[in-house]
């Protein structure tokens, strides 16, 4: 009996998609190749949501060669189109280092739009794009920006939103800087020696250590890499587990509630951690699966690393309804308010706010959340109507209707 009840609840498909898992992560860590040069291989991403300066930027372009990597910080607004960003690509980059043989991104909407793709092909240049939600394949591109914006909240401290003047200075930084993977800086691996500053001048001023140092560069900083990603690979798989599937098994998919943790608190955390199952239709790599998705999961990117599935023992007769939730393209659920409950006023020192008692879609009565008139009227302006100032709390024992009259 033991073991039927133990089979038993390993099949239960509740149990499945709300449990959370106790295990460590699953994948081993699948380093990038070593690229053969210098930038042949680059990464790209946007750091975004920054402050507009003064000549309308309020993003930041970071592209990165994954050899000696050396960085390039542009200014971009995020009004820009593909070919505007086509146009920069072939002024800072191209115009510099020639054609990459790869590019490594995530999905962003620049990274996978027609005119993007058809410029690359036209180069003859590949385009990687990370796994469905699954940021670790560009690491290195995730890491440079957090020191990025470290560096630039240093600089507006100072100068205020004048962050795009700080650029320049913050790209020499981080190129002269040493890289522990590298054991030089970007600089020292890309031309041979460190750049000209105040104190490095007179020390590489003699030509010949220059010519010397730049002749075993390449080697060196190949070498260093390699030691780099064994070590990085042996402490990452102490925190991972191994866990393959074939093709034709069935997977529950992690999903996650938008607002989730803040908006519901704890409440808001009993959503479910998974939907399906779904069958894997390809294995597209030593991490990576393809998964058949309905149509009306069309919009998300059926590719999608090892850590984000879970597999099912038992595949029901009728597969769960994921028409409970509506599931957005990034795998997230936004809940939405359904009726109001209930309503009040807080007066505060200068002003009396009308606070709304919100029963949110997906979610019971015991989860409502106590919401302000305004946050409601601007966030969801086709929701529950709202009364007027004057509070009225409904009969006791009998919920309010899906809006109050005015």
């Amino acid at each position: 009996m033991k073991r039927e009840i133990a089979k038993y609840v390993s099949e239960c498909h509740v149990c499945k998609r709300v449990k959370a898992d106790h295990l460590k992560p699953a994948g081993m860590l699948h380093p990038l190749n070593i690229p053969a040069w210098k930038w042949e291989d680059i990464h790209m991403d946007f750091v975004v949501g920054l402050p507009r300066t003064q000549k309308g930027y309020d993003s930041i372009w970071v592209i990165i060669d994954r050899f000696t990597k050396s960085a390039h910080f542009i200014p971009v607004k995020t009004s820009y189109t593909a070919a505007t960003y086509a146009e920069l690509y072939i002024a800072r980059i191209v115009s510099l280092h020639g054609v990459p043989v790869t590019i490594t991104s995530d999905r962003g909407s620049v990274f996978v739009s027609r005119f993007w793709e058809q410029l690359q092909k036209s180069l003859g240049t590949k385009l990687i794009h990370s796994s469905a939600y699954h940021p670790q394949t560009s690491g290195q591109v995730e890491r440079v920006n957090q020191i990025l914006e470290d560096m630039l909240r240093a600089c507006v401290l100072t100068y205020s939103t004048k962050w795009d003047e700080c650029l320049p200075l913050a790209e020499f930084a981080y190129n002269n800087s040493y890289q522990k993977s590298l054991e030089m800086a970007p600089f020292e691996a890309r031309m041979g020696g460190g750049a000209n500053t105040s104190e490095l001048v007179r020390t590489w001023r003699a030509s010949h250590l220059r010519a010397r140092f730049g002749n075993t560069s390449r080697r060196a900083s190949e070498e260093n890499l390699k030691r780099a990603q064994s070590r990085q690979k042996s402490y990452s798989d102490r925190r991972r587990r191994p866990l393959v599937f074939k093709e034709g098994d069935h997977v529950y998919l992690r999903v996650s509630p938008m607002k989730g943790v803040h908006r519901f608190g704890v409440k808001g955390k009993l959503a479910p951690r998974y939907v399906g199952p779904f069958k894997i239709s390809e294995k597209c790599g030593p991490v990576a699966y393809r998964l058949e998705l309905p149509p009306r999961l069309a919009a998300v990117h059926d590719i999608f690393h090892v850590s984000q599935l879970k597999k099912c023992l038992r595949v029901p007769e009728e597969e769960i309804d994921t028409s409970q939730v509506q599931i957005e393209p990034d795998l997230t659920y936004e809940a939405r308010p359904v009726k109001v409950l209930d309503r009040k006023q807080r007066s505060t020192r200068r002003s009396t706010v009308t606070m709304y008692k919100v029963q949110w879609s997906e979610h019971t009565e015991e989860e409502a959340t106590w919401e302000t008139e305004e946050y409601l009227r601007t966030k969801y302006p086709g929701g529950p109507r709202l009364s007027g100032s004057r509070p009225r709390r409904p009969k006791l024992g009998r919920p309010a209707p899906f809006g109050l009259a005015p």
